[in-house]
Protein backbone atom coordinates (compact mmCIF):
# COMPACT_ATOMS: atom_id res chain seq x y z
CA UNK A 1 0.00 0.00 0.00
CA UNK A 2 3.01 2.33 0.04
CA UNK A 3 2.98 2.71 -3.76
CA UNK A 4 -0.09 4.92 -3.68
CA UNK A 5 0.15 8.23 -5.52
CA UNK A 6 -2.28 11.11 -5.35
CA UNK A 7 -3.17 12.78 -8.63
CA UNK A 8 -5.81 15.20 -9.76
CA UNK A 9 -8.65 13.95 -11.91
CA UNK A 10 -7.30 16.46 -14.46
CA UNK A 11 -4.26 14.15 -14.74
CA UNK A 12 -6.43 11.06 -15.27
CA UNK A 13 -9.66 12.16 -17.02
CA UNK A 14 -10.03 8.55 -18.17
CA UNK A 15 -11.11 7.81 -14.57
CA UNK A 16 -14.28 9.92 -14.84
CA UNK A 17 -16.59 6.98 -15.75
CA UNK A 18 -15.14 4.85 -12.94
CA UNK A 19 -15.54 7.55 -10.29
CA UNK A 20 -19.03 8.39 -11.60
CA UNK A 21 -20.03 4.74 -11.23
CA UNK A 22 -18.64 4.63 -7.68
CA UNK A 23 -20.52 7.78 -6.71
CA UNK A 24 -23.74 6.54 -8.30
CA UNK A 25 -23.55 3.18 -6.53
CA UNK A 26 -22.67 4.77 -3.18
CA UNK A 27 -24.90 7.86 -3.14
CA UNK A 28 -27.15 7.78 -6.21
CA UNK A 29 -30.17 6.79 -4.14
CA UNK A 30 -30.09 10.25 -2.52
CA UNK A 31 -31.00 11.94 -5.81
CA UNK A 32 -33.66 10.30 -8.01
CA UNK A 33 -32.40 12.31 -11.01
CA UNK A 34 -28.84 11.01 -10.61
CA UNK A 35 -27.34 8.83 -13.32
CA UNK A 36 -23.73 7.85 -13.90
CA UNK A 37 -23.72 10.12 -16.98
CA UNK A 38 -24.94 13.14 -14.99
CA UNK A 39 -22.37 12.48 -12.30
CA UNK A 40 -19.68 12.16 -14.96
CA UNK A 41 -20.76 15.52 -16.37
CA UNK A 42 -20.33 17.13 -12.94
CA UNK A 43 -16.94 15.48 -12.52
CA UNK A 44 -15.88 16.85 -15.92
CA UNK A 45 -16.36 20.34 -14.48
CA UNK A 46 -13.79 19.46 -11.79
CA UNK A 47 -10.86 18.80 -14.14
CA UNK A 48 -8.79 21.38 -12.28
CA UNK A 49 -5.45 21.33 -10.48
CA UNK A 50 -5.22 24.84 -9.08
CA UNK A 51 -8.80 25.98 -8.58
CA UNK A 52 -11.99 24.64 -7.05
CA UNK A 53 -13.80 22.35 -7.82
CA UNK A 54 -11.27 19.57 -8.14
CA UNK A 55 -10.97 15.86 -7.49
CA UNK A 56 -8.00 14.04 -5.97
CA UNK A 57 -7.49 10.41 -6.94
CA UNK A 58 -5.64 7.67 -5.06
CA UNK A 59 -3.76 5.58 -7.62
CA UNK A 60 -1.94 2.31 -6.98
CA UNK A 61 0.11 1.24 -9.98
CA UNK A 62 -2.23 2.20 -12.80
CA UNK A 63 -5.40 1.43 -10.84
CA UNK A 64 -7.53 4.21 -9.42
CA UNK A 65 -8.55 3.02 -5.95
CA UNK A 66 -10.16 6.11 -4.42
CA UNK A 67 -11.32 9.67 -4.89
CA UNK A 68 -12.20 12.76 -2.89
CA UNK A 69 -13.47 16.20 -3.89
CA UNK A 70 -12.79 19.80 -2.96
CA UNK A 71 -16.07 21.61 -3.68
CA UNK A 72 -17.89 24.91 -3.36
CA UNK A 73 -21.05 25.27 -1.29
CA UNK A 74 -22.09 21.63 -1.11
CA UNK A 75 -25.11 22.18 1.16
CA UNK A 76 -27.68 24.73 0.05
CA UNK A 77 -28.84 25.19 3.66
CA UNK A 78 -25.41 26.64 4.48
CA UNK A 79 -24.69 29.08 1.62
CA UNK A 80 -22.21 30.98 3.77
CA UNK A 81 -19.98 27.91 4.05
CA UNK A 82 -17.86 28.02 0.94
CA UNK A 83 -15.39 25.14 0.88
CA UNK A 84 -16.28 21.50 1.31
CA UNK A 85 -14.62 18.11 1.34
CA UNK A 86 -16.92 15.56 -0.28
CA UNK A 87 -17.14 12.37 -2.25
CA UNK A 88 -14.54 10.53 -0.19
CA UNK A 89 -14.58 7.02 -1.61
CA UNK A 90 -12.16 4.09 -1.48
CA UNK A 91 -12.72 0.74 -3.19
CA UNK A 92 -13.86 -1.99 -0.82
CA UNK A 93 -10.62 -3.99 -1.35
CA UNK A 94 -8.51 -1.04 -0.17
CA UNK A 95 -10.58 0.04 2.83
CA UNK A 96 -8.92 -0.28 6.20
CA UNK A 97 -5.44 0.55 4.91
CA UNK A 98 -5.41 4.30 5.53
CA UNK A 99 -6.19 5.30 1.95
CA UNK A 100 -9.15 7.49 2.96
CA UNK A 101 -7.02 9.28 5.56
CA UNK A 102 -4.33 9.96 2.98
CA UNK A 103 -6.93 11.14 0.43
CA UNK A 104 -8.43 13.52 2.98
CA UNK A 105 -4.97 14.82 3.88
CA UNK A 106 -4.23 15.39 0.20
CA UNK A 107 -7.42 17.41 -0.27
CA UNK A 108 -6.69 19.42 2.88
CA UNK A 109 -3.16 20.15 1.64
CA UNK A 110 -4.52 21.23 -1.73
CA UNK A 111 -7.12 23.45 -0.07
CA UNK A 112 -4.42 25.05 2.08
CA UNK A 113 -2.33 25.74 -1.03
CA UNK A 114 -5.38 27.43 -2.60
CA UNK A 115 -5.82 29.70 0.43
CA UNK A 116 -8.81 27.94 1.98
CA UNK A 117 -9.01 28.58 5.72
CA UNK A 118 -11.93 26.37 6.75
CA UNK A 119 -13.21 23.17 5.18
CA UNK A 120 -16.63 21.69 5.88
CA UNK A 121 -18.08 18.26 5.27
CA UNK A 122 -21.24 16.30 5.83
CA UNK A 123 -21.33 12.69 6.93
CA UNK A 124 -24.13 10.25 7.71
CA UNK A 125 -21.88 8.87 10.46
CA UNK A 126 -23.46 10.86 13.25
CA UNK A 127 -20.62 10.01 15.65
CA UNK A 128 -18.14 11.71 13.28
CA UNK A 129 -16.38 8.44 12.46
CA UNK A 130 -12.99 8.81 10.80
CA UNK A 131 -13.36 12.57 10.48
CA UNK A 132 -13.54 13.05 14.25
CA UNK A 133 -10.38 10.95 14.63
CA UNK A 134 -8.66 13.20 12.08
CA UNK A 135 -9.41 16.38 14.02
CA UNK A 136 -12.60 17.61 12.38
CA UNK A 137 -14.95 19.43 14.76
CA UNK A 138 -18.59 18.46 15.21
CA UNK A 139 -21.15 20.97 14.06
CA UNK A 140 -24.87 20.69 13.50
CA UNK A 141 -26.81 17.54 12.90
CA UNK A 142 -29.38 18.26 10.18
CA UNK A 143 -31.73 16.41 7.89
CA UNK A 144 -30.58 17.03 4.32
CA UNK A 145 -31.91 15.35 1.19
CA UNK A 146 -33.88 12.97 3.37
CA UNK A 147 -30.85 11.84 5.36
CA UNK A 148 -29.65 12.74 8.85
CA UNK A 149 -26.09 14.06 8.57
CA UNK A 150 -23.50 15.57 10.84
CA UNK A 151 -21.87 18.73 9.51
CA UNK A 152 -18.24 19.09 10.54
CA UNK A 153 -15.50 21.66 10.02
CA UNK A 154 -11.74 21.90 10.16
CA UNK A 155 -9.55 24.98 10.20
CA UNK A 156 -6.53 24.57 7.99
Amino acid sequence: MTNIRFLHLADRPDAIPLVADWYFEEWGYLNPAATPDRIAEKLSAALNRDCIPLVVLAVEGDAVIGAAELKYREMTVFPEREHWLGGVFVTSERRGYGVATRLIDSVVDTARTLGVRVLHLQTPQLDGGLYLKLGWQRGEQVRYNGLDVLVMAREI
